[in-house]
């Protein structure tokens, strides 16, 4: 097996409040049906396996851009979200934190009951990939957290996140399916054994072939083990900064939204109606929906559309989070009966937003943008941990950042 990727967070405590995680679970749930109604149910195993794609996932539903609380948020809320959907959509979401993460493999020998896969094999799966990344792997960070992610083909990803509270820091692990025969017989790949079916609990007297590997592994030079192919370290600092975004990628994108009329847009005369602020969101969810993974590689970027629980870079503003969720659900529903016209403008906005980028050149007024949102956001029902967004204090015309270029 191999690794997809891993991502390194600064620790956070604190919770996510019911007003934000009820919405998180219905865009999560949302976004997820879209691609796998236009890509298929692997195309989510693959994008959950990949470390940027993921915290990109975590930041456009308004959860703190960088800290660790993104893994468990997230998964908290599609688990919830997916699982009563599981059978239609044809994907399980197992695990979770804590005591929840030592569930996983009676979770997936129910699964396995309902949909035929081989639940055994997923079980031992799920203690071989935990086994690996905490003990096999000793490199300071204790499992806390467990979810194994698995659709009715057998396609699987695990999403695991571990704990060093000497440096403060969390580090997420991902793994891929996908990678389990591609990457078998090649050097430096964590291999922990041969696919040979079938694969049993690691307790068991057949698993001695797997245990052997595994400590073959922890026995090598670090630098052998630690190896990995799809790393992402991200700061302390809370804020959003410009040099935590691709500011050509952002520019274009607010300029799309606000600097055009939606009605203008070629293929968007059904978004008609919405307002440039909601159509800014609209197209980083739509790119975090048809992006391609190259476009995932500045996860901060993507907290331009609900903001952050945590007031970086703007409160979440509610009513357009809304008016998100609702178009999604539109589109959804739509589609299922056989109308795509919306769920194509919505993929439309993210094709518009990277063909400005080609020819685009920003002018880096980056804390005018910031203080915009801020702003602005107690039009839209801007909303932190620490209570409601408020008007801001007059100030003369000149000084508005209303009336500055900022894209």
């Amino acid at each position: 097996m191999k690794r997809s990727g891993s991502a390194d967070l600064p620790l956070h405590g604190g919770h996510v409040p019911p007003w934000l995680s009820e919405r998180m679970a219905k865009l999560g749930l949302a976004i997820v049906e879209t691609i796998a109604i236009e890509f298929g149910t692997n195309a989510v195993i693959s994008k959950l396996a990949n470390p940027f794609w993921f915290q990109s996932f975590g930041a456009v539903m308004g959860m703190d851009w960088h800290s660790s609380g993104i893994t468990t948020s997230v998964l908290g809320a599609l688990k919830r979200s997916v699982n009563p959907h599981a059978k239609e959509l044809g994907i399980y979401i197992c695990g979770g934190k804590g005591k929840h993460s030592t569930k996983t493999p009676g979770e997936l020998l129910a699964v396995g009951e309902r949909t035929g896969l081989n639940g055994i094999e997923l079980a031992g799966l799920s203690k071989l990939t935990a086994k690996v990344d905490n003990t096999a792997i000793q490199d300071g960070f204790q499992l806390y957290q467990h979810n194994f992610i698995v659709n009715t083909n057998g396609e699987w990803c695990v999403v695991q996140q571990g704990m060093n509270n000497l440096t403060g820091t969390a580090r997420r692990y991902h793994w891929h399916s996908q990678n389990l025969e591609s990457f078998i017989n090649e050097p430096h790949t964590f291999i922990y054994g041969q696919n040979q079916g079938t694969i049993l609990n690691l307790t068991a007297g057949t698993a001695a072939p797997t245990r052997e590997k595994t400590l073959t592994i922890a026995r090598e030079h670090p630098e052998k083990i630690l190896k990995e192919i799809n790393h992402l370290m991200l700061p302390n600092h809370h804020d959003v900064r410009m040099k935590d975004v691709n500011m050509k990628r952002l520019g274009a994108m607010l300029w799309t939204a606000h600097e055009n009329k939606p009605e203008d847009f070629e293929g968007l005369l059904m978004l008609k109606g919405m307002g440039p602020r909601t159509i800014q969101s609209l197209a980083l969810v739509s790119e975090v929906i048809y992006g391609t993974p190259t476009r995932f590689e500045d996860p901060a970027r993507f907290s331009f559309a609900h903001g952050g629980k945590d007031g970086h870079p703007f409160p979440v503003p509610v009513k357009v989070f809304d008016e998100t969720i609702a178009t999604l659900q539109t589109a959804i529903s739509n589609a299922k009966i056989g109308n795509s016209d919306k769920m194509h403008a919505i993929k439309k906005l993210s094709e518009l937003s990277m063909d400005a980028e080609k020819s685009f050149t920003p002018n880096n007024n980056f804390e005018a943008l910031i203080k915009k949102e801020r702003d602005e956001s107690y039009k839209y029902g801007g909303r932190t941990v620490f209570g409601m967004a408020k008007p801001p204090a007059a100030k003369p015309k000149k000084d508005d950042p209303g009336q500055l270029k900022l894209f």
